[in-house]
């Protein structure tokens, strides 16, 4: 039986999701609480990679195992019970055998979090920056993103894909209470992508660059006229969307 889990983790303390050689992971610590719990070494495997100090506000991965559980709310509490505070479990269902938290995703939601005032609760949740910048020229260049399909431009260098291709549904600035908020959703993102077109439309909002700046820094493929990566603390994975039949009924 296939079991998929709906998590949240601040990733501050993590080197990312995956399980890396001597840093300590989320994939990892969560293999760790779920095997305890169930007396039996259990893997799992997520709906992708995090950078180190990325978070997620919503994080799913799937594992198998031989035998139902019987309490999901008391496995879920147990589990919470032994992970680090800095990770928790929402939520298990079972799925059909054949569903995988990577591969089947639809799409993916991101934010990056900036804010322009000086905030000792945002510094490690956010990205501060001590310039004025022009949200809504920031928010005309973001526009272009709908144009094109192949983002190798914005793609961390030596990244083993088969495609550049990313179909990016929304990807907007807005102003949430004391914060300035990068929301984008697309079927799949390439590695530091989204990192890479906030540095980018930042250097737009700066006035280091024209709004029309973007249609070259795509056209080029070429990462180094891109814009700076910003800072991982003000990243989050916000949301995961699955086909409806994914979860069976139990």
């Amino acid at each position: 039986m296939r079991y998929l889990l709906e998590l949240s983790f601040n990733g501050a303390n993590y080197h990312g999701w995956q399980i890396q050689p001597n840093s300590i992971s989320v994939q990892e610590t969560m293999e760790k609480c779920i095997s305890t719990i169930l007396n039996k070494k259990i893997s799992i495997v997520g709906a992708g990679r995090t950078d180190t100090g990325v978070h997620a506000s919503y994080f799913c991965a799937h594992f198998d195992l031989d035998f139902r559980i019987e309490d999901k709310s008391d496995f879920i509490y147990k589990s919470n019970s032994f992970l680090p505070s800095d990770i928790a479990i929402k939520n298990i269902n079972l799925v059909k055998e054949d569903f995988h938290a990577r591969f089947d995703a639809l799409s993916r939601t991101y934010q990056y979090k900036l804010n322009t005032a000086k905030n000792p609760f945002l510094v490690n949740d956010s990205y501060y920056l001590k310039k004025d910048i022009d949200f809504c020229k920031m928010n005309l260049a973001a526009l272009k993103l709908f144009d094109y399909t192949d983002f190798k431009c914005f793609s961390k260098s030596n990244t083993d894909v088969h495609t550049f291709d990313c179909d990016i549904k929304n990807a907007s600035w807005s102003f949430e209470e004391n914060h300035w908020v990068f929301e984008i959703s697309a079927n799949r993102f390439l590695r530091n992508m989204v990192r890479a077109i906030v540095g980018t439309l930042i250097e737009i909002g700066e006035g280091k660059h024209e709004i029309s700046h973007l249609d070259a820094v795509i056209k080029s493929k070429n990462r180094e006229v891109a814009g700076y990566s910003v800072p991982a603390q003000g990243l989050y994975l916000t949301n995961i969307i699955y086909p409806k039949n994914s979860l069976l009924d139990e």
